[in-house]
């Protein structure tokens, strides 16, 4: 028989090490739980005795690994999701991975969870992937937790082992200020105080898991804070009607109530409260409705709704705590895609302040961040958003990072606070501007970007274009690697995470020289290709154009004007491109110049015939 509508719901994410028992754990949970059919117990005998690891006894971890990869590894990839219910409570669990490499998953998981079950195997005690795990879990806002040490049978159950484990964790726990911490000494595969208690622990006196799992008061404050809606989508079937649907992310609305738009300010009521089931009275934090306001304003996919007097915050930075889930490492200044909600924009990580050891919690002094690496950083987004501190509402609060290339979720990030705030900060316009200065000077503005290994010839090149530009009367400006490295970039060194900087700090200055119509040439090695797509991108409408300084690195090395190629082969000079590290080319510049089949003023005139056809050399 199905529990009663209104009994409470919990939900938990178990985690812990590779191979501490987690999907084990899990399995045992459903089974003394009744929460099997019998085909599914056939299932389990049929696969416990191709794939299992028990014996003759039930593996009850292949209730939960469900990829073929995972049954034949003996391991947990995925995240699997599990219902079940006793008579006090309805629980929904995740079993996530324990490998690093899958960290990723695990902090999906987390991410809706009331409580953690973080498992430890009795025989190794905490390890590093505990930690990570207890950090992560804190991060996102879960504030209870069950320490369950499993496989204490294998260390005969010893009282003075399992105590030892507890009070390490404690101490952990103390400083991530967790709510609870309850300890408790298990076998999984046994079933030792899973859901009975265990003749073998008589020195035990705490619940059982589910006991306390039943009994754990995980009541929800979001109803109590603050109004937010997030608009999920623009509801207007017919003309006569439009509503904005989504799920309250805290606090209460009744019909009537003032609202305004986060990012505008734009007031209006709510005339009704829309549901499945017919008009509301009102709703809280959890529901799924429909509102309709009593005046038409403009309100889009992923606006946030708020109380006149406690209204979000709107920024385009703030401070955040970062997971990294990329496989290639984060480095500042690169751009991604930042969704928060439904709210989705382009986002820089503009400083990685420190990143966080694991184990012990230390500010750790960084330039990047790798995979599973926690960090605090500050983001710049291109437009403001709105958002709470996660803090105070885990919905409004976190955000996720995609690669703008592969479209893959590269980070899980939980918002400290705004730096500034964007209704303070206004963009001022002139009477003035870049048509204007263009008309002056005769010509449109144009950014020619010169790509190319050390040597390749892009300063060269550039120069005889410019010359030639002069000539003719137009109004230029080159901007050369080496040259702004003594002032501008004078800060900056060689490593991958400076390359990026180096070259947003350059594309910034020649989208002020395009806005003041100047045609400029950029001479930079500018070696990955995601930071020369975001120099495009800043420019906005104007002209970028890709000049690719094709020269194969032999040829490159033979030349050598300035004798770094021979020191970067001897090791005196490191993250030295073409040599140990690595350079991208174009795959769809605008112009392509091979050194070494034509002359240089043949190279130079195809850019100005380039910039001519274009139209951008006036008359």
């Amino acid at each position: 028989m199905l529990p009663a509508p209104e009994i409470s719901q919990l939900r938990i994410v178990t985690c812990g090490s590779v191979d501490d028992g987690k999907s084990t754990l899990i399995g045992r949970i459903l089974h003394d739980c009744q929460a099997l059919l019998d085909d599914q117990v056939e299932v389990l005998k049929r696969d416990s005795a191709t794939h299992g690891t028990a014996g003759d006894d039930f593996d009850f971890a292949l209730l939960l690994d469900g990829l073929e990869a995972e049954r034949e590894q003996g391991i947990t990839i995925d995240v699997a999701y599990r219902y079940f219910a006793t008579p006090k409570r309805r629980f929904i669990v995740a079993d996530t991975p324990g490998h690093v490499q899958y960290t990723r998953n695990m902090a999906t998981g987390a991410s809706t969870a009331d409580v953690a079950i973080l498992l430890v195997d009795a025989r190794k005690g905490l390890l590093e992937q505990t930690f990570r795990h207890a950090r992560i879990v804190s991060l996102l806002g879960i504030r209870h937790v069950v320490l369950a040490v499993n496989k204490m049978d294998l260390v005969g159950f010893d009282q003075a082992r399992f105590e030892d484990i507890a009070a390490e964790f404690m101490a952990l726990g103390h400083e991530l200020a967790f709510k609870t911490i309850q300890p408790v000494p298990l076998c999984a595969r046994g079933g030792d105080n899973v859901a009975a208690a265990s003749p073998h622990t008589p020195w035990y006196g705490g619940p059982t898991l589910i006991g306390h799992l039943e009994s754990l008061d995980v009541t929800s404050m979001r109803a109590e804070l603050p109004f937010r809606f997030p608009v999920q989508w623009v509801n207007r079937p017919d003309a006569d009607f439009r509503g904005f649907a989504g799920t309250l992310a805290g606090g209460r609305v009744s019909a009537g109530d003032d609202i305004v738009v986060a990012n505008s300010g734009k007031p209006a009521k709510i005339a009704r409260i829309v549901s499945f089931d017919g008009d509301l009275e009102g709703a809280e934090a959890g529901d799924a409705v429909t509102l309709v306001l009593d005046r038409e304003i403009d309100i889009s996919r992923g606006d946030l709704l708020c109380p006149p007097g406690a209204r979000s915050h709107v920024a385009d930075q703030f401070s955040a705590h970062l997971v990294w889930m990329g496989e290639e490492d984060l480095l500042a200044s690169r751009r991604y895609r930042l969704k928060a909600g439904r709210q989705s924009v382009s986002a820089t990580i503009t400083d990685i302040k420190h990143a966080v050891d694991v184990s012990s919690g230390q500010k750790l002094a960084a330039k990047s961040l790798g995979l599973n690496a926690i960090g605090v950083v500050n983001v710049s987004t291109a437009q403001p958003i709105a958002f709470d501190p996660y803090a105070e509402n885990r919905v409004t609060g976190s955000f996720i990072l995609i690669d703008r290339f592969t479209n893959q979720t590269v980070g899980a990030g939980m918002i400290d606070f705004p730096l500034r705030r964007a209704l303070n900060v206004h963009l001022q316009d002139f009477a003035i501007d870049r048509d204007a200065r263009a008309r002056l000077k005769d010509q449109k503005p144009a950014v020619l970007w010169f790509t190319g290994l050390s040597g390749a010839g892009k300063s060269t090149i550039a120069d005889r274009v410019e010359k030639r530009l002069f000539a003719l009367g137009a109004h230029t400006y080159t901007l050369d690697g080496d040259n702004v490295r003594h002032g501008l970039n004078r800060d900056l060194g060689f490593t991958d995470a400076d390359r990026v900087e180096n070259i947003r700090r350059v594309a910034e200055v020649a989208k002020l020289m395009g806005d003041a119509g100047l045609i400029v040439m950029v001479s930079f090695i500018s070696p990955f290709r995601a930071e020369r797509r975001m120099a495009r991108d800043m420019m906005g409408d104007i002209d970028f154009i890709e000049v690719h300084v094709a020269t194969p690195l032999k040829v490159a090395e033979e030349r050598d004007p300035k004798g770094l190629y021979a020191k970067a082969r001897s090791g005196q000079l490191k993250n030295f491109t073409g040599i140990d590290s690595p350079y991208e080319p174009p795959e769809n510049a605008e112009l392509v110049l091979d050194t070494v089949g034509n002359d240089l003023d043949t190279l130079a005139d195809m850019v100005v015939d380039t910039l001519r056809n274009r139209g951008l050399l006036g008359n």
